[in-house]
């Protein structure tokens, strides 16, 4: 049984002011796992007011000094790997090989790219007689979901650390073990008291606190399109905001396309973490005449799949993280049924044998119209819906034909088509042929999909002001050692 029911704030951790406690649940068992802090607008006043006054010693760091930061953090986060698999596994449901060998290794990634980035970073820009200094921009707000609790509060904090900034943390209620261990690892790291705040609890009450701070100068979001309105609303003011919502993400399926990778593409991403992939190609569009040629792959595959308790060896799928998300895929599948489309696998309730916890049957619909809704939205489930075309030009039309951009797929033989019709593609990235993910390359969409970028270089761009100074004034004496080249 977890028991954090401490709030981390200004070096310190401490009882909420004005929050409660409440118990969570295991995803595969529906039995209370662990107990957390609900902090409130105290807590949030008290963990920005502990940010603001850490803020302007740790803008002035080092750029060595802040890398010397995040080496120890990557020394310590590694010797607390297990720890992070745990509660993550815990929290999600997710099966602890994949806990261990896509969540974890990935907040570590982004530690260390902080670091590498730190190293070559310019920081300042001679142009004749003006230069151009990029600043931290102050105090931020990271506000992260909950089907990737151990990247999400990771990229954010790495890339704000690693640009001088301060921050405050509010993880999903659903997903705050894995950041109490981030906490822990970083208090044991050796980030100075008020850099780094944890506040858990409720989006509509610290999420919005956080939104509307009048000391908060960025809000990092990431979660669903309707949360963000909340986020901005709640900002009245000029503050940014970065956002990373939703998807609903296409894979075209060349002509040319080899089977075998397609349908591993869809089921990698579509069955990992159980379908809670914001990017995963739950709509995947299929050349018609080779429709029953990869269906016939396709459930070879799905049958092969091992779903069950996430603890046990050779799981391959485990619960969905609650009853609410479970109905909401219940829902969803309903919804397919209703507008006509064609069950191929799957379908309504749980898996035999595994009637406790959230678990659910990867389903699969044929027929699909891209007017949808099973085709138009996101469902955070392995719900796939497959799409007929007759050309490439018609697949890509469906393909941008929906309100969100954030991830596209392509399979294709011949390389140079598949990468034309990726190009194409209103996506803020594309994997072609189910190439290995790059977890440092700069991550976001368009349209729906959100703004601004996470990860790398441009990840911390994100938490940099640009400061523009006009004539031959550049400082002599620079005792920090920040802007240099």
């Amino acid at each position: 049984m977890r028991d954090y029911t401490k709030l981390y704030i200004d070096g310190a951790w401490r009882e909420p002011l004005d929050g409660t406690v409440v118990d969570l649940t295991d995803p595969a068992t529906g039995e209370v796992s662990g107990r957390v802090a609900l902090g409130g607008e105290a807590d949030v006043d008290l963990a920005v007011a502990a940010a603001g006054r850490a803020f302007p010693a740790f803008s002035r760091t080092t750029r060595q000094e802040r890398i010397d930061l995040l080496e120890r953090v990557v020394d310590e986060y590694e010797r607390r790997a297990e720890d992070m698999a745990q509660a993550v596994t815990a929290e999600l449901g997710c099966p602890l090989p994949l806990s261990r060998a896509m969540h974890v290794a990935a907040g570590l990634i982004q530690f260390r790219a902080a670091a590498q980035v730190l190293k070559t970073f310019a920081f300042i820009e001679d142009r004749g007689t003006t230069y151009i200094r990029k600043e931290p921009i102050g105090v931020a707000a990271l506000i992260t979901p909950w089907n990737f609790p151990a990247l999400q509060p990771a990229g954010k904090t790495a890339s704000a650390l690693a640009a001088g900034c301060t921050v405050v943390l509010k993880p999903a209620q659903l997903a705050s073990y894995s950041a109490v261990v981030l906490a822990e690892i970083l208090e044991a790291a050796g980030v100075p008291a008020g850099v780094f705040n944890l506040v858990t609890g409720r989006g509509s009450v610290i999420g919005n606190s956080l939104a509307s701070h009048p000391d908060v100068a960025l809000v990092s979001f990431t979660g669903s399109g309707e949360a963000a309105l909340q986020v901005n609303a709640a900002a009245k003011s000029a503050k940014r905001v970065a956002t990373e919502l939703g998807g609903k993400s296409p894979q075209v399926i060349m002509p040319d396309a080899d089977m075998d990778v397609a349908a591993g593409t869809a089921l990698t991403w579509l069955t990992a973490n159980a379908g809670q992939i914001c990017s995963a190609p739950s709509r995947t569009l299929v050349p018609r005449e080779r429709l029953e040629e990869f269906l016939s792959v396709l459930l070879l595959r799905i049958e092969s799949i091992r779903i069950g308790d996430p603890r046990a060896e050779g799981t391959d799928m485990g619960p969905l993280i609650s009853g609410e998300q479970w109905r909401t895929v219940q829902r969803y599948i309903q919804a397919g049924l209703d507008e006509g489309a064609h069950l191929v696998t799957g379908g309504l309730g749980k898996p035999d044998g595994l009637e406790k916890g959230h678990f659910v049957k990867p389903t699969v619909f044929s027929g699909v119209t891209n007017d949808m809704t099973i085709a138009q939205e996101e469902i955070l489930g392995p719900v796939m819906s497959i799409i007929t075309y007759d050309t490439v030009d018609e697949a890509v039309e469906m393909a941008n034909d929906i309100r969100y951009g954030l991830a596209g797929y392509v399979t294709g033989t011949d390389v140079a088509d598949a990468a034309d019709v990726g190009s194409r593609l209103e996506a803020g990235y594309v994997i072609v042929n189910n190439a290995e993910f790059d977890w440092t390359a700069p991550l976001g969409g368009c349209k729906e999909s959100g703004n601004g970028r996470e990860w790398g270089p441009d990840g911390m761009q994100e938490y940099l002001e640009t400061k523009v100074v006009l004539g031959r004034c550049r400082p002599t004496r620079d005792p920090i050692g920040q802007w240099q080249h």
